[in-house]
């Protein structure tokens, strides 16, 4: 495809990508709350749905979306409402026995294949990744491209995928360090796990109102 498109929608790409939206939440509650594997593996786990947004979107769904409008929002509405289940088990997980040492321990890091999975759904339930290829990408498409329109998407898409892996790493790193310094304690530890849900339900929030 035209290498100018090609570097025009990087520089804008990663723009959108480090404007902090629902994505930079759910890491950092994953961080703060969880540590840092469990932040990485919420980063790889959102970049593999990005990846299939690309999939689907290089295979005719970005333009099945907009032929059937409806489609969008009540994805946009499963979405939060997954992400409003999640932040409701980490709450109830921290309530019961009074928020003892097994609430504790209930709230703590999940295994990498949990968040992993809850991550996919949750990059794949995020409207902004649809309304990506949906918007974004049709401008950089050239129908008479030496590559297929399919390959172009696919290109482009690849380019969004590798840009959120790189600033969304460092969102994790950072917001992990930061569960680490000040979640020594088990009260600090209960209370960063609170934020973490707190977090969650407002990327729910934002999710549901995009």
């Amino acid at each position: 495809m035209d290498p100018h498109a090609l570097l025009l929608f990087l520089g804008v790409d990663v723009l959108l990508v480090c404007t902090p939206g629902p994505d930079w939440l759910y890491i950092a509650a994953r961080g703060l709350g969880q540590g840092r594997r469990a932040a990485l593996t919420a980063v790889t786990g959102v970049c593999a749905g990005y990846a299939v947004h690309t999939l689907l979107s290089a295979a005719g769904l970005a333009a099945a979306l907009r032929a059937v409008p409806a489609l969008l929002p009540a994805l946009r509405l499963a979405g939060a409402g997954y992400l409003v289940l999640l932040a409701a088990g980490m709450l109830l997980a921290l309530r019961r026995d009074g928020g003892g040492a097994r609430a504790l321990a209930a709230a703590g890091p999940q295994p990498a294949r949990t968040v992993l999975r809850q991550s996919l759904l949750t990059a794949l339930l995020n409207p902004k990744g649809l309304l990506l290829y949906l918007s974004l990408v049709p401008q950089f498409v050239t129908p008479d491209g030496a590559l297929p329109v399919g390959g172009q998407v696919a290109a482009l898409g690849a380019v969004n995928v590798l840009c959120c892996a790189a600033v969304y790493s460092a969102v994790a790193l950072a917001t992990a360090r930061l569960g680490g310094r000040f979640g020594a304690t088990p009260v600090a530890a209960r209370r960063l796990s609170a934020v973490s849900a707190v977090l969650l339900l407002a990327v729910a929030g934002v999710t549901a109102t995009a």
